[in-house]
C-alpha cells in the first residue's frame, strides 16, 4: 500500500469484526465483498452518496440493517466504511500500481491461489447501484473488461460458461484478469467524465 494509508490495520480489523459479528445479518457483506463493492463505487461513472450505498452493505432487506447499540457505534461503522472508500480512491489516484483488491487466498494442489468470488460479487453489487450508467462500458469496445467480474461474481452465468470457472486455477487466472482491468475501467470513466 501507499506509505500513509488512511485506514489503519486496527480500523480495518474493527470493521471486519463488526461485519462478521452477530449484529449483522447473514446477507451482510464480508470485508472482501465490501472492498469490491467500494472499488466499483470509487472507479465508476458517477459519485454515489454514502447514505445510498451504505444500505446495500447490510443486505437486500430493510430488516437486514443492524440494530446498532448506540448512534455512536452506527456513526463509527459508517465512518470506517467511508474511510475504506477514501483509501481505495487515494491509492488509485496517488499510487495506482500499489492498489490491491482484497482477494481471499486458497491452497490447491500445493499452490496458493487467489479466490476473487466474493470480491467480484461485491463489485457487481456496486455496479448495480448505477446499472444504467455502467451500460456505456458494457456497450463499448472495452466491454470485455467486465467479463472476468461477471464470470466470478454474477449470481448466475450461462451454462456454456461454467467450464471457465470449474477449477480453482481457472478462477485464479480470472482474479488476475480482474486486477489488471481495474485501472483500465477507471481510465474509461475518467475519459468519459473529461468529455
Amino acid at each position: 500500500m501507499h506509505t500513509d494509508p488512511l485506514l489503519s490495520e486496527q480500523e480495518f480489523d474493527e470493521l471486519d469484526r463488526f461485519l462478521m459479528s452477530d449484529e449483522c445479518s447473514d446477507d451482510a457483506m464480508t470485508m472482501d465483498a465490501l472492498h469490491g463493492f467500494l472499488t466499483a463505487i470509487a472507479i465508476g461513472p458517477e459519485k454515489i452518496p454514502a447514505h445510498e450505498w451504505s444500505l446495500a452493505v447490510w443486505g437486500t432487506d430493510s430488516e437486514d440493517i443492524p440494530v446498532f447499540e448506540s448512534p455512536q457505534v452506527a456513526n463509527r461503522i459508517t465512518h470506517l466504511m467511508e474511510r475504506t472508500l477514501e483509501d481505495i480512491e487515494v491509492t488509485l489516484e496517488v499510487a495506482p500500481a500499489d492498489f490491491e483488491p482484497l482477494f481471499c487466498e486458497l491452497q490447491w494442489q500445493g499452490k496458493s491461489l487467489l479466490d476473487a468470488e466474493a470480491w467480484a460479487w461485491g463489485f457487481l453489487e456496486g455496479v448495480k447501484l448505477r446499472h444504467a450508467a455502467w451500460q456505456a462500458l458494457r456497450d463499448s469496445a472495452q466491454g470485455g473488461l467486465l467479463r472476468a467480474f461477471d464470470l466470478l461474481g454474477a449470481e448466475e452465468i450461462e451454462e456454456q460458461e461454467l467450464s471457465l470457472v470449474d477449477d480453482p486455477l481457472k478462477c485464479h487466472k480470472l482474479a488476475v484478469e480482474i486486477e489488471a482491468s481495474i485501472p483500465q475501467i477507471r481510465r474509461f470513466w475518467q475519459a468519459r467524465r473529461a468529455q
